[in-house]
């Protein structure tokens, strides 16, 4: 691939810094879908049926935030850049909503735990959106965006697994755990992760290159963005991608509580999955400068039907078992993180071409959108799935033979049938290396050509100003002459 004019790789340090705001993000995610549903649903009495309405509900709320925010990311024009307020001004509303979330004071009702999953929601858009389009600004080169991304999700999935080892030891060195625990300790590294990674990206990270903000009117943006085809091909795949994991991550939990037997170990396993995907990251970031991005993708997607099965064959006592299966799905699964964000960058180019305006937020709000719709139907199919089956996950309660099996199908079977739809889409995704060069290559003839033309228009305008006649002194000369006494 040929290299840009004036290109220069970005440094270590900027990389490094710019990944930082991934580990609030990373460490929250996962404990959220995983421990917070079980804790409001089995602990704190909301109910099965109640927790999966209302994250449906809340993801609802997203369908209107998250376009709004990437649009206004967008169009923002301050001395700051237009990502970097957003990303500040996200920083207390996610701090207050983790607090009241992750530290409840009993009693709580369904209303509770709906207003604050809002208040999270809304935080979480206006720092995801413009942090994860701002990647896309930071490098116009094919293979150097996946470096980009797979240091951010790197750093992201270290801090999760940091934030794993805590109450994994904690559990086995003073026997201090349980869903509740577990919640209190990865709330307290939030808090504390939020402000301090967010303020050191937003200081250490300058907004370059100055882009224009997109003049497009809305709606006919939206009009173009669906006439991108490899777009709806790669967000098709990321619903389905998606779907996939959200089942895994909802269920799992229920799985090692209800199924394997075991009651605060949920967490070390989570742990083990975690860390085979840290492990796994830098594998398929050099598996995709050698085969492509979407065909490594591909792969990384057969690694979990090919051993997640193995899941229905445990059963009570059976915990220690689960953590070779949780190895090697996990280390497939550190890909899609990766490879299927730098393929975004990709597509955001493809519409610059054609419509020559960057507008990478709206393009990460769509994304964000379909990702969050994945987020809350995948856990409210499974949740609503499992309570008509006769699942009961209440401390005591006497679960069906029909909801269990349905558990351990659910877990098992569940997300390897997304995973092989997900490779199907993704398999004839169409910008290649190549291809992106040639994008690349005519987006920066034609930004040379927009620079001539203003140039010749700004010195037009020069030329006309000083040519105008003075009503005073007749006209103008770039010569005045000598002065005369």
């Amino acid at each position: 691939m040929v290299e840009e004019t004036g290109y220069r790789p970005l440094s270590k340090r900027t990389i490094f810094f710019y990944g930082l705001s991934e580990m609030p993000l990373q460490v929250a995610s996962v404990v959220i879908s995983a421990y917070l549903l079980n804790y409001y649903a089995a602990d704190l009495g909301v109910g099965l049926a109640a927790v999966g309405t209302i994250w449906l509900v809340a993801r609802i709320f997203d369908g209107v935030t998250d376009p709004l925010i990437g649009y206004l990311s967008d169009i923002t024009r301050t001395r700051w850049g237009r990502r970097r307020v957003w990303m500040v001004a996200s920083v207390p509303l996610i701090m207050l909503s983790v607090w009241k979330l992750f530290f409840p004071d009993p009693p709580v009702d369904a209303v509770y735990f709906l207003t604050w999953m809002l208040v999270l929601w809304l935080g979480w858009t206006m720092l995801l959106i413009p942090y994860y389009a701002w990647a896309a600004e930071l490098s116009t080169n094919y293979n150097e965006r996946s470096v980009i991304v797979g240091a951010r999700v790197w750093l992201g999935m270290a801090a999760n697994v940091a934030s794993k080892v805590v109450p994994v030891a904690a559990l086995l060195l003073f026997g201090f755990g349980g869903t509740r625990e577990v919640l209190m300790m990865i709330g307290v590294m939030t808090l504390i992760l939020v402000p301090l990674s967010v303020g050191l990206t937003v200081a250490n990270v300058p907004e370059f290159p100055q882009y224009r903000p997109p003049t497009i009117p809305f709606l006919r943006g939206l009009v173009a963005m669906w006439r991108n085809g490899p777009f709806k091909r790669l967000m098709f795949a990321f619903f389905l991608n998606f779907m996939g994991t959200t089942v895994a991550t909802a269920t799992a939990l229920f799985y090692v509580r209800n199924v394997v037997g075991e009651e605060k170990l949920g967490i070390l396993f989570l742990l083990v999955f975690y860390l085979a995907g840290l492990i796994g990251i830098p594998f398929w970031v050099w598996l995709s400068k050698k085969i492509g991005k979407h065909r490594a993708w591909v792969a990384c997607l057969m690694v979990y039907p090919c051993f997640s099965w193995l899941y229905l064959l445990l059963g009570p006592g059976d915990f220690w078992w689960m953590l070779p299966v949780a190895a090697v799905t996990g280390f497939g699964g550190g890909s899609s993180a990766v490879l299927a964000n730098s393929m975004k960058a990709d597509v955001i180019d493809l519409d610059t071409l054609k419509t020559g305006q960057n507008r990478a937020a709206l393009f990460f709000s769509v994304w964000a959108l379909i990702t969050k719709v994945s987020l809350s139907v995948g856990p409210a199919l499974a949740l609503y799935l499992l309570a008509t089956l006769g699942f009961d996950p209440k401390p005591g309660a006497v679960s069906t033979e029909q909801g269990l099996w349905g558990l351990k199908c659910m877990f098992a079977l569940g997300p390897p049938v997304f995973m092989l739809l997900t490779a199907w889409v993704a398999w004839r995704y169409p910008i290649t290396e190549a291809r992106h060069g040639k994008m690349r290559a005519a987006i920066v003839r034609r930004n040379a050509r927009r620079a001539d033309r203003e140039t010749a228009a700004e010195a037009a305008r020069t030329s006309a100003e000083w040519s105008t006649p003075s009503p005073a002194r007749g006209p103008r000369r770039l010569d005045p002459g000598p002065a005369r006494g």
